[in-house]
């Protein structure tokens, strides 16, 4: 009953937005189809679709003024680069930063796509266009007691002991491993036969590299197994869902914005948080900025920099420590 109001209550205001949009009834009428299959079929946030809204009825006033007329459907269909080019520089020029920018230009993307699905549009143009350059930005490391905190069997919310079990283990091998989430996912029961030191990782681009496994972690990983109710195969997936196929990524961050309730952590501590804790708090502890590099599986080591938080005090002592010049 509260979604339906919600919902209502969201499509009320679309429909006072478009009394502000000057545009051909029939382009208003496509969009207003376009936002209604947001909402209900891709099941998208209310805020994600109010933005979304709001940037497509900016776009719509803009070609007002740019083409000194109400666009009509024929005029989105013939849409340059250029135009959605003005489009930005000029949400640049009112103070609109890469991420609004970004935003904006992928609710249009979606929107023309929807029209050239219907054979109303062709969104070349949109494609053509680069996505603003986004600053960097990084999940912030979480405390060593924190972090402690959250890869617990205790502190797991999930009432089926199994369960509980696999969110500990994921979680242990993200901290205490440094993997990537997708990498997590990916290992097997093979990979963990016979009691192994260390991990055989093949992460993106296909680098592979090697990542000691700590004890915390095989005990968690070896926990699970046993409760695990599946039979899974030496190579197939080692973690599973609460029905048994290949354990999704979503699953795991749904369980961390429980745990961030329950725990009282902050937004910023999500399951990528934990593979950016593991390095931070390598370093503070002492640890080499090469041998990190090669643990998280970084390619560069200036990557590896910025995904530490290294400022310069901290790269000029490495270096005093570590140069025979120095």
């Amino acid at each position: 009953m509260h979604q339906s109001i919600v919902a209502d209550e969201t499509s009320w205001k679309m429909t006072m937005n478009e009394l502000l949009v000057i545009g051909h009834p029939e382009l208003l009428a496509e969009r207003q189809r376009w936002l209604d299959g947001l909402m209900r079929e891709r099941r998208l946030s209310d805020n994600t679709v109010e933005a979304y809204e709001r940037d497509t009825r900016q776009f719509l006033t803009f070609l007002t003024g740019h083409l000194a007329g109400p666009p009509r459907l024929s005029d989105i269909r013939t849409l340059r680069p250029a135009d959605l080019r003005g489009f930005l520089a000029q949400r640049r020029k009112g103070g609109a930063g890469a991420r609004t920018l970004g935003r904006g230009l992928a609710g249009l993307r979606s929107f023309l796509r929807f029209l050239e699905r219907n054979g109303l549009a062709n969104a070349a143009g949109a494609t053509a266009v680069r996505s603003p350059k986004q600053p960097k930005s990084l999940p912030k490391p979480l405390t060593d007691r924190d972090a402690l905190n959250v890869v617990t069997a205790e502190a797991q919310l999930a009432e089926e002991p199994w369960i509980a079990a696999r969110n500990a283990a994921v979680l242990t091998l993200l901290y205490g491993c440094g993997l990537r989430i997708s990498e997590a996912l990916g290992l097997t029961p093979g990979e963990f036969a016979g009691a192994p030191s260390s991990l055989r990782i093949v992460g993106k681009g296909g680098k592979t590299r090697l990542v000691p496994l700590i004890e915390a972690a095989r005990q968690a990983v070896a926990t699970y197994i046993k409760l695990c109710p599946y039979q899974i195969a030496a190579d197939e997936p080692l973690f599973r869902g609460a029905r048994g196929a290949k354990l999704q990524p979503a699953i795991i961050q749904r369980e961390m914005q429980k745990l961030r309730g329950a725990l009282g952590l902050p937004d910023t501590a999500t399951p990528h948080a934990l593979r950016h804790s593991f390095a931070t708090h390598l370093l503070a502890g002492g640890g080499d900025l090469r041998t990190i590099q090669e643990l998280l599986g970084h390619a560069s080591l200036s990557t590896t920099q910025v995904y530490t938080g290294v400022d310069s005090a901290r790269l000029l002592e490495i270096y005093d420590r570590a140069h025979p010049r120095a």
